[in-house]
């Protein structure tokens, strides 16, 4: 069985990816800190999958014990590299944090994956790394990369820069997925998006909100030049992009240039507004939101011409808008069922 390190595995989208991984013959190896996640994630995979993976809890910065990882496991025939700090608002507060974080862990990987010749990386990159996009709005891989609106979005501009440079020097190619907005929970309601503290993400705050967790939901801006004047986003369920990882590590196989980019979206975009109207038709509940100034950071409108990953990966979108947010409400009514203590 082929070994597969998955740095942030215990994170949202990276336990949904170790999930698809296991599902489609694979052996994840999670590496994981905790420090953006929950520990209880890992007996919920253990429920999903009937078993639980290897996991440990190291910072992927630290070399020392990050090197244990590789020197405990022979037959690595690749590592997917989420671990790394996500917050846009975050980001812009607190810069250096984002720079030491994303930057070091990904530099400690390349070397340790040279050391021990592990030649296929699959990166979380992300769609800040078009900024705001000149003229059209729909982006593609070879839309021209623009100056990111947030510290976390430079983090992942330099992170595929060091990939190139890294992947011409020695044998090892990357593939870099660059995420749109992922959305909704596994269709087993066993795992899903889980923030601690206050929600940078907008589904789990309108999820928290509908259930009494929070007392009003707040949208940052209906002042952009967009048709409601709310910002527009692609949003794509977590199950389809942990699939295209999947997909993203049989291509590596064969895939013959270096360094290949694929965008993850569902190639539609939706507002804010009409997301939230959405999930009010969706699921019956009347949510209280408000309208507050813009927030630094926000793109006004972006989303996904996946058109590459859909030839080049096989690869397809099978849930709709309404499918996602749909999951993503029966996770926040199982938490709530369980009694799970959110940190909020």
């Amino acid at each position: 069985m082929k070994k597969i390190i998955v740095t942030g595995g215990l994170g949202y989208i990276g336990s949904h990816t170790v999930v698809e991984l296991v599902n489609n013959g694979f052996e994840p190896i999670i590496v994981d800190n905790l420090s953006n996640s929950y520990a209880d994630v890992y007996s919920w995979l253990g429920e999903i999958l009937g078993h639980k993976p290897q996991f440990y809890q190291i910072d992927c910065a630290d070399k020392s014990a990050f090197n244990d990882v590789f020197k405990a496991n022979n037959n690595i025939k690749g590592v997917i590299h989420f671990a790394a700090f996500k917050s846009v608002c975050e980001s812009v507060a607190q810069p250096v944090l984002y720079y030491q974080n994303n930057l070091n862990s990904l530099l400690v990987l390349l070397e340790l994956m040279n050391e021990y010749s592990i030649g296929n990386l699959v990166f979380s990159s992300s769609c800040t790394v078009y900024g705001i996009p000149e003229g059209k709005i729909q982006v593609d891989e070879n839309t021209m990369l623009q100056k990111p609106n947030c510290p976390y979005g430079q983090t992942k501009i330099m992170s595929e820069q060091i990939i190139s440079d890294v992947a011409d020097s020695c044998e090892i190619k990357a593939t870099l997925l660059r995420y749109f907005n992922p959305i909704g929970a596994h269709e087993s309601t066993g795992i899903g998006e889980l923030p601690i503290g206050k929600p940078d993400n907008l589904v789990p705050f309108i999820t928290q909100t509908a259930i009494g967790l929070r007392d009003k939901l707040s949208i940052f801006g209906n002042d952009y030049e967009t048709p409601d004047g709310t910002c527009i986003r692609d949003f794509i369920h977590v199950t389809d992009l942990a699939n295209a990882h999947v997909k993203a590590l049989g291509y590596l196989g064969k895939q013959e240039e270096r360094v290949s980019r694929f965008n993850l979206g569902t190639g539609k975009g939706h507002s804010v507004t009409e997301l939230v109207k959405t999930f009010e038709i969706v699921t019956g509940e009347k949510l209280n939101y408000e309208f507050v100034p813009r927030r630094d950071g926000d793109v006004p409108a972006i989303y996904a011409n996946a058109d590459k990953s859909n030839r080049v990966l096989n690869w397809t979108c099978r849930y709709s808008l309404e499918d996602s947010l749909s999951s993503a409400w029966k996770w926040q009514k199982h938490l709530k069922k369980i009694n799970f203590k959110i940190k909020l």
